[in-house]
């Protein structure tokens, strides 16, 4: 069964061509790894500066969400970008070094490393640790975990960040914060409050979507989201406004709640293999 819940007006229906083409792309991997304990190795990010280089586009922003602990995705979580903002728990399978409840984390980066599956933070490293263990478990280079996909929990609204590269009256440049629930934002359109013209946008990398065609006045969202099994629209309730300013962060009144619940009945190594196709 699916339960899903937004906290402002979307609704369920057909996706176009394009869009469905995307979620084809992505839907193997929502089911596989979302409900499943997936085995995998993680490691640290060399440095605490590389955490604010990261692939999604969140620059230094990064080590500021969910408490610092955030983590670098392999190429097969990253999905060129669409995993931006997942949040998956991690637990260490060291039982001596580690605790039973695991770390949350936040996808902020893309780790190349044929080695690791994820690099996290030094704080999400350090959460993975029993109590009186992080000094020992720091000495570990490499840790073999399991990992499923969870829900993101914000204290705020789906906002966007106005971006560099943005031109009144028609270039936007525009990057995602806050994206609750597990879902992944596949299509994005924009119109002018008031109007049926939407104009669509493309994802230059990671959160970061881009279009040269943007309507002048208030602009409204409009997202194409897969959330667990069900595709979703969902309309930002407040509009960018037509003053939009770079750098600032704006409020969509919105935010996304949607959470597949259904049991595993994949094995840890089947869903890892369907994950990587």
């Amino acid at each position: 069964s699916l339960s899903l819940s937004l906290s402002a007006s979307t609704m369920a229906m057909g996706l176009p061509l394009f869009a469905s083409i995307f979620l084809m792309l992505h839907l193997s991997f929502a089911v596989s790894s979302d409900q499943c304990l997936i085995p995998a190795k993680v490691s640290k990010f060399p440095c605490p500066s590389a955490v604010s280089a990261g692939a999604c586009g969140y620059g230094p922003m990064a080590p500021g969400f969910n408490g610092g602990n955030v983590a670098g995705g392999s190429s097969a979580l990253f999905r060129d970008g669409v995993g931006c903002g997942a949040c998956f728990n991690l637990k260490c399978k060291d039982k001596k070094l580690c605790n039973t409840v695991g770390t949350n984390v936040v996808v902020t980066d893309l780790t190349k490393s044929n080695r690791t599956d994820f690099l996290l933070s030094d704080q999400a490293f350090t959460a993975l640790a029993r109590a009186g263990k992080a000094s020992e478990l720091n000495k570990h280079p490499i840790l073999d975990v399991v990992y499923r996909r969870v829900p993101c929990e914000y204290n705020k609204n789906l906002s966007v960040m106005v971006e560099k590269g943005s031109i009144k009256p028609s270039n936007l440049v525009i990057k995602f914060l806050y994206q609750g629930g597990q879902t992944d934002i596949l299509v994005v359109d924009v119109n002018q409050v008031g109007s049926s013209d939407y104009r669509f946008m493309s994802r230059k990398f990671g959160a970061v979507w881009e279009t040269s065609n943007a309507p002048a006045g208030p602009i409204q969202f409009r997202l194409f989201v897969i959330g667990g099994y069900d595709r979703l629209m969902v309309y930002s309730v407040r509009p960018l406004p037509a003053d939009w300013k770079v750098g600032a962060v704006y409020d969509l009144g919105v935010q996304i709640t949607a959470v597949a619940k259904d049991g595993c009945s994949q094995t840890a190594g089947d869903a890892k293999a369907e994950a990587m196709k």
